[in-house]
């Protein structure tokens, strides 16, 4: 069962990033070994891929919604195994255990296409607008009537299935 957007795994990405980026800080293991520099990086790297991702929340869309949920599923596994990897599980173990769980949950409940409503960016000024999966640029005359089903870009639930379907 899939339940979250993939909107609000875009912010969710972001903010776990951050988290672990300070969360040596804020739980207080800044030993400046691995304890500190595992979840540093990996919150890094979270959010670096989190821009290239193709879904709602990137800056460019190079990097399949696909591989970023199994980047997120391994990432977190690394992450909650590596105070025995790694061998501070007698200092700390828990944040990297609850984060590295969390990042994978996240992953594994998360739709596997991106929700469209959110990938045409408007531009009030000119009355067009261009769709960011295909450049188009799409003129007040090229839309479909009001009221059509047509080209609005919102996925009905049985299209979300065949499209999730087609992305396993």
């Amino acid at each position: 069962m899939k339940f979250i957007s993939t909107r609000t795994h875009g912010i969710i990405d972001y903010l776990m990033g951050a988290l672990l980026i300070v969360s040596p800080w804020l739980f207080g293991f800044d030993r400046g070994g691995a304890e500190t520099w595992i979840p540093v990086i990996l919150g890094a790297g979270v959010i670096l891929y989190s821009l290239v991702t193709d879904y709602e929340m990137s800056a460019t869309r190079k990097l399949s919604l696909r591989t970023h949920l199994m980047l997120d599923m391994i990432g977190g596994a690394f992450l909650a195994v590596s105070p025995w990897l790694f061998g501070f599980d007698d200092f700390v173990y828990l944040p990297h255990l609850i984060l590295g769980i969390a990042e994978i949950g996240v992953a594994m409940f998360t739709h596997r296409v991106p929700d469209t409503r959110y990938a045409d960016t408007h531009k009030a000024t000119t009355g067009t607008h261009t769709n960011r999966r295909t450049n188009n640029t799409i003129t007040p005359e090229s839309r479909p009537p009001m009221g059509s089903k047509t080209g609005t870009g919102t996925l009905t639930e049985s299209e979300r299935a065949r499209r999730e379907r087609e992305n396993l």
